[in-house]
């Protein structure tokens, strides 16, 4: 993906990718179902888990109908535990997915979402966005370090969709730079 004028665009390209990939939730409350434009949209058993494109769950898990299964979950602990990762490792370290920072983008509305139901403390979300900047932060600046070299198929491996995108732009600008000053005349 080249980066265009309006990097925005293309992280919302991004992270539209993310919502289409599939979560598995667990019904929390029946659900009868319903139509609109003639489709049917299925019922939901109490109980049961469905795997669903997360823009389709997003809704019901709004309504209190399907939640996310905690195999999947990302809260503050566990952004705690990659942001001390990152801390930890000079190297950039590969994330669980390439879609990650888009993944705890999304799971801090399920966080805001617990908060405002009263079912976590305000602080957690404190936490959250600390740990989230912190690991944006840290992976930006060994990014940086990253672009005045040509990545390796292996470090290459290690980065998001979103960092190959940012990575092969910087790269480009500060190859220019560099040889602008090192050459003649």
């Amino acid at each position: 993906m080249k980066l265009s004028k309006n990097i925005k665009e293309d992280l919302n390209r991004i992270n539209f990718l993310y919502k289409n990939q599939p979560i598995l939730t667990e019904c929390i409350q029946d659900h009868k179902g319903f139509s609109i434009l003639n489709k049917k949209f299925r019922t939901f058993k109490k109980g049961k888990n469905y795997k669903l494109k997360l823009f389709l769950a997003l809704p019901f898990i709004i309504h209190n109908i399907l939640k996310i299964v905690p195999e999947e979950k990302c809260d503050n602990v566990d952004v705690q535990r990659f942001a001390i990762r990152e801390r930890d490792d000079h190297q950039l370290t590969e994330l669980e997915n390439a879609l990650f920072l888009n993944k705890i983008k999304q799971f801090k509305f399920f966080m805001e979402k617990l908060i405002e139901e009263g079912k976590k403390p305000k602080q957690v979300m404190d936490l959250y966005n600390s740990y989230m900047a912190h690991i944006i932060d840290t992976r930006l600046l060994k990014l940086l370090r990253l672009s005045q070299t040509e990545l390796t198929e292996l470090t290459e491996n290690r980065l998001t969709t979103s960092e190959k995108m940012l990575y092969k732009e910087i790269f480009k600008i500060i190859k220019s730079w560099r040889e602008f000053f090192l050459s003649k005349g």
